[in-house]
């Protein structure tokens, strides 16, 4: 049987108004799915009008403005319902689903479900579980020493791929498979699931690393350990 990178993978990816997941609305995502290595990847997109200013800085990088949001964009509610709706497929037929810096891209996903559908992710994983590959995570875990950033088109450039698609679902896609590869003798003899699971705990530490580093530097920015979610703030309060 095949290795998980060698199989069928999708990938997860969005576009936003700024950084903050609890406060920040989605403008685009996208789904890629690919049978395996070298196959004709499908991809679904969607644009949305989030019903508030995209600032000018959050324009910069993905190049969606106001006007162009307003006039072809869909509203939120639909959109949302679809997308969580195609990522739960996903997890029905058991294919892995890749997302760069999970916690970012499907917590900002659950507070759109929250805010426009009164439901939220996890209702759409009760039954069936999602399996999450996260290449940031991965990278971090297994390449530890290597100095420098880990944005994803740092990541295609060390792993070769296209950096043309840096911004893409399908390049991170791509990462996936690298890493997979490059580190085989580690992750071979892994399943989705299991490593799914080891992620959740690399993530942890990785984030109390870098809360001590802030701590010792001064700087009060706090680090979630959760991933591939973040709770809910009002759940936690």
């Amino acid at each position: 049987m095949a290795c998980w990178y060698e199989g069928p993978l999708a990938a997860f990816d969005t576009e936003a108004t700024g950084g903050d997941v609890e406060n920040d609305r989605i403008v685009s995502a996208a789904l890629v799915v690919q049978d395996g290595p070298g196959s004709r990847p499908r991809a679904t997109r969607w644009l949305v009008n989030p019903g508030v200013p995209v600032p000018a800085g959050a324009t910069l990088p993905h190049g969606l403005t106001d006007e162009h949001l307003q006039r072809d964009g869909r509203w939120p509610a639909p959109v949302m319902y679809e997308v969580a709706q195609a990522l739960a497929e996903q997890a029905r037929v058991g294919r892995p689903l890749v997302v760069m810096n999970a916690p970012f891209d499907l917590t900002l996903l659950d507070r759109e479900l929250r805010r426009h559908r009164a439901s939220s992710l996890a209702r759409w994983f009760e039954r069936t579980p999602l399996l999450v590959l996260d290449p940031w995570v991965l990278d971090r875990h297994l390449d530890r020493c290597r100095k420098g950033r880990r944005t994803l088109t740092d990541l295609c450039a060390l792993y070769e791929v296209p950096w043309e698609a840096a911004h893409d679902a399908a390049a991170a896609l791509e990462v996936a498979r690298a890493v997979g590869r490059r580190f085989a003798s580690r992750l071979e003899r892994l399943s989705p699931g299991e490593l799914h699971t080891l992620q959740a705990v690399w993530h942890a530490g990785q984030a109390r690393g870098l809360q001590t580093w802030f701590a010792r530097s001064g700087t009060e920015e706090m680090v979630d350990p959760a991933w591939p979610l973040r709770p809910d703030l009002s759940a936690a309060a």
